[in-house]
């Protein structure tokens, strides 16, 4: 209801991209456990201790678990190139499932991880509030409503573009709030329109906001009728699909097309992209937004100037008029508190002061 989404557009493409591709990586890193079989006990959230614990487990990878992660990796791109229509996703689950129970692999399972997973949907429940719990949380939330906001018009931007329709910010922003405090009441998470799902379902055949609502009600649908046999799909064949989703999250092409613009660009991109891995993304957001605006404040300023008047179309009437001492100058440009060094060292230079 603030209408910020008009402002979400005013996020640089530089920080967005780093931004995305930097949890592209941390998505991805966090499946490289599941994907090789690695017993690696608990392993640390941080970018560089996972990695360690990686490296420091290596030797203890399951050939049957990378079997099925490399398989269902396979089915999914072969699919996606024989006809991108097909659900490659299910249809991987569904093999590298079939394939665990039927062969009798020693391949951790969703049941065998998540034993107490729910198969049926929870009642609604409002949460307690108080103080020192919103405390804790309201940063964290706000945080994530702005990152989900982004993410979520960046999705709108990218159907726009596959039908030729226009989207509506603050409609968008609205409706993804709504949905959410929903959701929160039935114990799930965050949610926000997704990039590389919006462009699967439109090249499926989407037309209409009504594609997202059947999806949806498919989705509920497989958890009240099968729920259950989420319990047998295979954690590395879950990893395959989060590295694809991860390598589509990443934006490999217009990272690389960032790079070969002019610095500011190339350092707002790699920054943002560093922060977000090795630091935090709430730091990464904060840092590359803040940059950004020194950025173009430097811009600004540059292109502001004080000009001589134009002697070509001066009124010699008025010039005549004008006291002994006083010169006529004209500013180009923007007028902020970041030009005004320069326009006081120009005023300087020019030798005289005038009189009012």
């Amino acid at each position: 209801y603030a209408r910020l989404g008009q402002l979400m557009k005013f996020v640089p493409m530089p920080v967005v991209t780093g931004f995305t591709a930097g949890i592209a990586v941390i998505i991805a890193s966090s499946q490289i456990g599941d994907f090789l079989g690695l017993q690696a006990g608990k392993v640390p959230a941080e970018f560089l201790g996972k990695w360690e614990a990686y490296l420091n487990t290596i030797g203890t990878t399951s050939w049957p678990t990378l079997a099925v992660g490399a398989g269902s990796l396979a089915v999914i791109l072969l699919l996606k190139r024989i006809n991108p229509k097909l659900p490659g996703y299910l249809i991987a689950i569904g093999v590298a499932s079939v394939a665990v129970l039927l062969l009798g692999l020693p391949v951790e399972t969703v049941g065998a991880r998540f034993p107490d997973m729910p198969t049926s949907l929870p009642m609604p429940e409002m949460p307690r509030f108080t103080l020192p719990m919103l405390r804790d949380v309201l940063p964290s939330a706000f945080t994530i409503a702005f990152l989900a906001g982004i993410e979520a018009l960046l999705s709108a931007v990218v159907a726009d573009g596959m039908t030729g329709y226009k989207h509506r910010p603050n409609q968008e922003l609205i409706g993804q709030g709504v949905a959410n405090l929903a959701s929160a009441l039935f114990g799930g998470l965050p949610a926000t329109g997704a990039i590389a799902r919006t462009a699967t379902n439109i090249r499926a055949g989407a037309q209409t906001p009504m594609a997202g609502i059947f999806h949806s009600a498919a989705l509920l649908v497989v958890l009240l009728v099968a729920g259950g046999l989420v319990a047998y799909v295979p954690m590395p064949a879950l990893a395959a699909i989060l590295l694809i989703v991860a390598w589509g999250m990443s934006e490999v092409e217009r990272f690389r097309m960032l790079l070969r613009m002019e610095v500011g660009e190339r350092v707002l991109l790699l920054l943002t992209f560093a922060l977000t891995v090795l630091v935090d993304l709430t730091v990464a957001i904060g840092v590359g937004v803040t940059l950004a605006s020194l950025l173009f404040m430097a811009r600004i300023s540059s292109a502001t100037g004080v000009l001589a008047d134009d002697l070509s179309i001066e009124d010699p009437g008025q010039r005549a008029a004008l006291p002994q001492g006083v010169e006529v100058f004209r500013i180009a440009g923007p007028m902020f508190f970041g030009v005004a060094g320069d326009m006081l060292d120009t005023l300087t230079r020019i030798g005289q002061v005038p009189r009012a």
